[in-house]
C-alpha cells in the first residue's frame, strides 16, 4: 500500500467508525465490534506508513490549496508517526476498556459515546499526520467539538459545568491566542509549512520572538499549561474511558505534541536557544511541575489527584523543548509514549475500582488490593513508570530531561525534576499501600478476588505490561526521534 493510501486511510477509518455506530446504534454487539474492527485496521494502517517511511519523511500529500504556501495537506515525520502509533494502539485497548466500563456501570447513550470518541481518534490523527499548522489547527479545533459530548456525557449539573469550562477554555485559548499566532506567523515567514530547523529564523527578532512563543504557549491549552490548566480537573466528571482518552490517548497528548511542533517546526530549537526566547516558558513549565504535584498531594478524589498528576507530567514535555537542546526535545517526544502507557493504566484502574466497588476517594480504598490484586499491581506498575524508576519506561524519558538540563547548566531545572519524581512517590504510592497494607474494614480477611469485569482489568494489565516493555525499547524510540533534530 502506498504511503498516501495508508494516510488517507487513517483518516477515513475512524470516521467510519463514529459513523457506524451512529447507524448500528441498535445492534450493541455488532456496533462495538465494528469500532473494534476500525481500531485495528486503523492500528494496522499505521503501521503501514512505518513500514514504508520508517523514521523517514514522506511526501507531503496535498489534498487542496486555500491560499499560495497555505494548504490543507499531510506528511509523515517521525514525531508525528510516534505519536499516530501511540495513540492507534492504545485506542484498541481503550476501545475493549469503554465497552467493559459501560456495560459494566451500565452508562447511557452508547452509540454517541464512541461514536464521538472514535471522531476524537480521527482528530488525532489529523493532528499527528498534518503537514502545516493550519492542518493542524483545523483538527486541534475538531479534536476539542468532538470530546465536548463525552465530557458532558453523564448529563449531570455537574456534568454540564465540567464541560463548558473544558471547552470555554480550550476554544477561549485557541482562538483568543493560538489563531492570532498562527496568523502572525504566516504574515512574516508567508508559509505554515512544518520545516526542519524552523521557518522564523530572519523573519522575527528581538523580545516579539517571546510574544508570539507565548501566544502559541498559551493558545494550545490541552497542553494545560498554568493558569490555563483547569479545563484538565474540570473533566474529570466524564467517565474514565474519557479520563484515559483524555489524558492518555488524545487530548493532553495533542497539545504537548503541538507544542513541540512548534518548537522544532515553526521556531526551530537553534533558534529558540540564540534568541533565549523560550527561558521563560522553561521557568514556567517547572512552576507547573511543582505546583500541581503539591495540589495533587491534596485530592482525595483518586481521578483529580491523576489529573493533577496529568497536569505536572505535561509540563515535563514543555520543559524538554523550552531547554532548546537535542536532548532535550528527544526526552520530551519520549516522553509522549513513556506518559502515555503509564497515565492510561493508572486512569483505568481508577475505573476498575469503580465498576468492581463503586468507590473513588482513596480514603475508601483501604484493603482492596487484597480483592483487587490485578487492579492494584497494574495501577503500582503504573505509578512506579510515572515516578521514573527503572525497569519502566518514564525513566528514560526523565533521564534524558535531567541530562538536557544539566547541558544546559540549568541546574534548577535538575533539581525541579529530581523534586517532581519524589512528589510524584508521596501522591502516588500511598494509593497502592493504603490497599495492600492496610486492612479494611468492611473486608473480610478471607475475602475472595473482587475484579471488574476482564473488559475492565485485562487492558489495564496490559498496558503495565507495556510500561515494562517500553523501557528495553526506549533506545529505539530515541534512534526513531533522532532525524527530527538532525541539521537541515
Amino acid at each position: 500500500m502506498e504511503t498516501h493510501t495508508a494516510i488517507l486511510l487513517t483518516l477515513a477509518l475512524p470516521t467510519l467508525a463514529a459513523v457506524s455506530n451512529i447507524v448500528l446504534r441498535d445492534q450493541a454487539n455488532l456496533r462495538d465490534a465494528v469500532t473494534l474492527a476500525g481500531a485495528v485496521a486503523t492500528f494496522l494502517s499505521v503501521l503501514q506508513i512505518l513500514a514504508n517511511v520508517g523514521n523517514g519523511t514522506s511526501e507531503t500529500l496535498v489534498l487542496f490549496e486555500i491560499l499560495p504556501g497555505l494548504d490543507l495537506a499531510f506528511q509523515v515525520e517521525p514525531l508525528g508517526l510516534l505519536f499516530a502509533i501511540v495513540a492507534s494502539g492504545l485506542w484498541i485497548l481503550t476501545h475493549i476498556y469503554g465497552v467493559g466500563y459501560m456495560r459494566g456501570n451500565k452508562e447511557d447513550h452508547h452509540a454517541r459515546f464512541f461514536s464521538c470518541f472514535s471522531l476524537a481518534i480521527a482528530s488525532v490523527m489529523g493532528i499527528a499526520l498534518a503537514a502545516n499548522m493550519f492542518t493542524l489547527f483545523l483538527f486541534y479545533e475538531v479534536l476539542t467539538l468532538s470530546t465536548y459530548p463525552l465530557v458532558a456525557h453523564k448529563g449531570t449539573p455537574e456534568a454540564i459545568r465540567g464541560a463548558r469550562t473544558y471547552l470555554g477554555v480550550l476554544i477561549g485559548t485557541s482562538i483568543g491566542l493560538q489563531l492570532i499566532a498562527i496568523i502572525w506567523t504566516y504574515a512574516i515567514a508567508g508559509t505554515l509549512d512544518f520545516t526542519r530547523g524552523g521557518i522564523l529564523d530572519g523573519k522575527i527578532a528581538g523580545s516579539m520572538v517571546a510574544v508570539l512563543l507565548a501566544l502559541y504557549a498559551f493558545g494550545i491549552g490541552k497542553a494545560a499549561l498554568m493558569p490555563f490548566h483547569r479545563w484538565l480537573p474540570a473533566a474529570m466528571v466524564a467517565p474514565t474511558p474519557v479520563s484515559a482518552l483524555l489524558h492518555a490517548v488524545a487530548v493532553v497528548k495533542a497539545g504537548v505534541f503541538t507544542m513541540l511542533k512548534v518548537g522544532i517546526y515553526i521556531f526551530g530549537i537553534d533558534f529558540l536557544a540564540a534568541t533565549g526566547a523560550s527561558v521563560w516558558l522553561m521557568w514556567l513549565a517547572a512552576f507547573s511541575i511543582v505546583a500541581a504535584s503539591v495540589v495533587a498531594m491534596t485530592k482525595d478524589n483518586l481521578k483529580a489527584r491523576l489529573a493533577y498528576s496529568t497536569v505536572s507530567q505535561l509540563s515535563y514535555i514543555t520543559l524538554g523543548m523550552a531547554l532548546a537542546t537535542s536532548m532535550g526535545v528527544l526526552g520530551g517526544g519520549m516522553h509522549i509514549a513513556m506518559h502515555a502507557m503509564g497515565k492510561i493504566t493508572l486512569f483505568m484502574c481508577a475505573g476498575s475500582i469503580y465498576v468492581a466497588t463503586h468507590k473513588t476517594d482513596i480514603s475508601q480504598m483501604t484493603g482492596l488490593g487484597r480483592i483487587m490484586p490485578i487492579t492494584f499491581g497494574a495501577f503500582f506498575i503504573g505509578a512506579l513508570s510515572i515516578i521514573g524508576l527503572p525497569p519502566l519506561g518514564g525513566s528514560w524519558s526523565k533521564w534524558l530531561l535531567i541530562m538536557a538540563a544539566a547541558d544546559t547548566g540549568q541546574w534548577l531545572m535538575m533539581v525541579v525534576l529530581g523534586l517532581s519524581s519524589l512528589l510524584n512517590v508521596a501522591y502516588l504510592l500511598p494509593v497502592v499501600g493504603r490497599g495492600y497494607f492496610l486492612k479494611g474494614q468492611d473486608i473480610p480477611a478471607d475475602a475472595k478476588m473482587n475484579e471488574a469485569p476482564w473488559m475492565v482489568w485485562l487492558p489495564p494489565a496490559l498496558t503495565a505490561v507495556g510500561c515494562i516493555v517500553l523501557f528495553f525499547f526506549a533506545g529505539d524510540i530515541q534512534t526513531f526521534l533522532s532525524p527530527i533534530v538532525a541539521p537541515r
